[in-house]
């Protein structure tokens, strides 16, 4: 790289911040940070029917949990129209943009001749001044659009970081209004201004906005502009193959910490989605950063894999210190209406069975049953709780009552309650699990019985026998 790079990510805030969102992010981010340049957060907001402050808002919370920070912004588009206008008024000077007064009943009667004509419709130039042209009389009363004079002839070209060449002839394209008839400047307008004026050097984003990039190119060269380098990344795919709706990913950034995942396994994950480095699956952030580039993203869309997602959270929850995640679990379980501090310390809690959990909700399902009272479903007290499991139960409690809490001491108890009853391992351990957490399957049952405490196992233990 020659010139500092600096890039951009640019939501619009129409809605929460999704998955595909923030994997253009995190590239953007990630391509800045290799580079040692900057990264850059803009909000263009100048949807006003759609855009709401709770959406930027998930937009940064989004990525604040993804750890995505900028070097500078947020800005905000709503904020920069003198600048918007003033470009504008400098290109209507210029000869670059022009008013045109063609109301809409006129463009949909033009539309419906070419297409009757079997033409793709467009707007014809009509208010578009050329040599010699005479333009119509200004119609009284009409607040006219402006329209960017796209060039008619050759053709504008880039070389995709992604996609490679692309070209697109001009006379595929009719003139893009850029600002409304109250003045407002439209989408493909502010965007180049806005990249012009950060001195955006990469634009990475989804390909959606291919068909928008010749467009804005002209624009840019209109203004005499650097035309930045661009990089269209491929949609993902849903875990059927189809495109992402809810079902199967495309929701809030933030949904996922609802349900569960750590943060560094959703930005590993979405690494992953589109982009390699050989057969590496498991990296952490500063490994990305290290090797990331464009030259290895996939132009072929990317498919999203829930049960990889779950594994990898399942990975960084085994590597994660236990009193992070326990702070994670008393939060929930606060939201839960239960008080963290009722049971054992958390971290022990969380180092039982943090192996066992695929997210922090199962682990917190988990250590719910050391903080409230358990309440074994009927069905469950029968099968398990028998005659014969609670006589052995009883004798265990006598037993646990004078023996040093410790897993050594307390697995011989249980072993020589077996011995006693003349019954087995699974005979004994099973009804024990149930009576103290409600449930016939946990970690070893001496090491949940140490973590759980001498208190509430006897007292649990008590209503059995």
């Amino acid at each position: 790289m020659t010139a500092h790079v600096r890039t951009r990510f640019a939501p619009s805030p129409t809605g929460y911040l999704h998955i595909g969102g923030a994997r253009t992010a995190l590239f953007s981010w990630a391509y800045a940070r290799h580079h040692k340049g900057d990264f850059v957060l803009r909000i263009e907001d100048t949807d006003l029917a759609r855009s709401t402050p709770e959406a930027v808002q998930a937009i940064l919370d989004g990525m604040k949990w993804l750890g995505l920070d900028a070097d500078e912004g947020p800005f905000y588009q709503m904020q920069r129209m003198d600048r918007y206008k003033e470009v504008i008024g400098q290109m209507l000077a210029a000869g670059t943009a022009y008013h045109c007064y063609t109301s809409a009943e006129e463009l949909d009667q033009l539309r419906e001749a070419q297409r009757a004509r079997g033409e793709k419709p467009r707007y014809d130039g009509r208010w578009r001044p050329a040599p010699g042209k005479v333009l119509p009389p200004v119609p009284e009363g009409v607040k006219p659009v402006v329209r960017f004079c796209n060039p008619v002839d050759g053709v504008v070209a880039w070389d995709d970081l992604v996609k490679g060449r692309i070209e697109i002839a001009n006379a595929e394209m009719d003139d893009l209004i850029i600002a409304r008839p109250d003045g407002t400047p439209t989408y493909n307008f502010c965007v180049v201004v806005d990249d012009w004026d950060m001195g955006i050097t990469q634009v990475i984003r989804g390909d959606d906005h291919v068909n928008n990039t010749p467009r804005q190119i002209n624009i840019l060269k209109a203004l005499d502009a650097q035309v930045p380098q661009y990089a269209h990344l491929s949609m993902i795919l849903g875990d059927d193959g189809t495109k992402l709706s809810k079902r199967h990913g495309a929701v809030s950034v933030m949904q996922y910490d609802d349900e569960g995942y750590l943060p560094e396994a959703v930005i590993n994950y979405l690494a992953r989605l589109g982009w390699s480095h050989g057969d590496d699956e498991v990296f952490t952030r500063e490994q990305f950063v290290e090797w990331f580039d464009l030259d290895h993203i996939t132009p072929s869309a990317a498919q999203f894999n829930t049960e990889k997602l779950n594994w990898l959270n399942a990975h960084y929850m085994k590597q994660a210190d236990n009193s992070r995640l326990a702070g994670e679990v008393a939060s929930r379980l606060a939201r839960r209406g239960v008080d963290p501090e009722a049971g054992p310390a958390l971290d022990a809690v969380v180092g039982l069975y943090k192996d066992r959990a695929t997210n922090l909700n199962e682990l917190t399902d988990s250590a719910e049953l050391f903080c409230a009272d358990v309440h074994p479903a009927p069905e469950v007290v029968g099968q398990h709780l028998t005659e014969t499991a609670r006589a052995a139960l009883a004798s265990l409690r006598m037993r646990l009552e004078a023996v040093a809490w410790e897993k050594a001491a307390l697995s011989q108890a249980i072993k020589d309650t077996m011995a006693e009853h003349g019954l087995k391992m699974p005979q004994v351990a099973i009804p024990l699990r149930v009576a103290v957490l409600g449930v016939p399957q946990t970690p070893s049952i001496d090491a949940v019985l140490e973590v759980l405490g001498r208190e509430r196992v006897l007292s649990r233990l008590a209503r059995y026998g």
